[in-house]
């Protein structure tokens, strides 16, 4: 699956606000690249939309002569919104996720009762199958099926790196909750094994970091440094142990503060609502639709 002779380029841009983790993968032959889970900026207070996350993506192409093969989605986001859209406008560049996005659509579709929603990944460009193969340039990148934190995640590895969005963290950091809908610690336990069965000097990157303990941000690690110091897979030795201790925890956390208006826009691609006939776009956030969550 991995070749050991090509090592893309990766560049990361951490965006505070989301404590999400955006990158630029490039061939360093060719200078083509792809643009894995950019955000879209989102004011919650205001309701104020902004590129600045996006637009620093498209200077770093720009200043170093990169072409844009690739807009990439590990999964349909609960803590931001996807700039997947306006990339694509400003690119040119196909936009892809995994095809599992189709079950994610039909049970959001419910949740935010959207009848007309087309619930078929027809907002993408294309959606990929596990085991698909594409190319960044000459760069050969390969597509693993990881549900559990959403029904629909995927890992995406190129060349020497896997891009493990919210699977796992970094080692202080443990891994991702599994209580969305469609979610599974199971799952989620089964995409874990199936990454660390990956080549150990397989470099780890991840969608988020919340800094543990205050330390400086961090999205870099390997698979031979998730199997010994990751601090859920070490100390849990069987599936029974981890899935225990993943629920466990997830009763203990709050829902992320965006997760009602962001799944709207990331089901849909990155999409804004339509503006309604007086110019103005709307949010639609459904009450009491996700049972009893624990509260801040």
């Amino acid at each position: 699956m991995i070749e050991a002779a090509i090592k893309p380029d990766v560049h990361a841009f951490f965006d505070k606000r989301t404590s999400s983790v955006q990158y630029v993968v490039t061939d360093p032959e060719t200078r083509h690249c792809a643009i894995i889970d950019a955000v879209l900026d989102f004011d919650e207070k205001s309701g104020a939309t902004a590129t600045v996350n996006a637009d620093h993506i498209l200077h770093h192409v720009d200043a170093n002569g990169l072409t844009v093969e690739w807009i990439l989605e590990t999964h349909p986001h609960a803590d931001h919104f996807s700039a997947a859209q306006y990339l694509r406008s400003k690119t040119g560049a196909a936009t892809a996720i995994g095809s599992h996005i189709v079950e994610v659509q039909a049970l959001w579709k419910k949740l935010y009762n959207w009848p007309d929603f087309d619930a078929d990944g027809s907002q993408w460009d294309r959606l990929f199958m596990a085991g698909d193969r594409f190319n960044i340039g000459e760069l050969d990148a390969t597509v693993m099926f990881s549900p559990g934190h959403t029904l629909a995640s995927i890992t995406y590895v190129i060349g020497d790196a896997a891009f493990v969005h919210d699977t796992m963290f970094m080692p202080d950091g443990g891994t991702a909750r599994t209580d969305f809908p469609g979610g599974s610690a199971e799952q989620l336990w089964r995409s874990i094994e199936a990454i660390l069965a990956l080549p150990d000097g397989t470099r780890v990157f991840v969608g988020h970091d919340y800094q543990p303990g205050g330390r400086d941000p961090q999205w870099e690690s390997t698979v031979a440094e998730q199997k010994s110091s990751n601090i859920h897979i070490s100390r849990c030795k069987s599936a029974t142990e981890f899935v225990a201790m993943r629920q466990a925890r997830d009763k203990t956390l709050p829902m992320p503060k965006l997760i009602l208006a962001a799944l709207q826009i990331n089901m849909n691609g990155g999409r804004l609502p339509e503006a309604e006939a007086n110019g103005q776009r709307y949010l639609k956030i459904p009450l009491n639709a996700l049972g009893n969550p624990k509260w801040d």
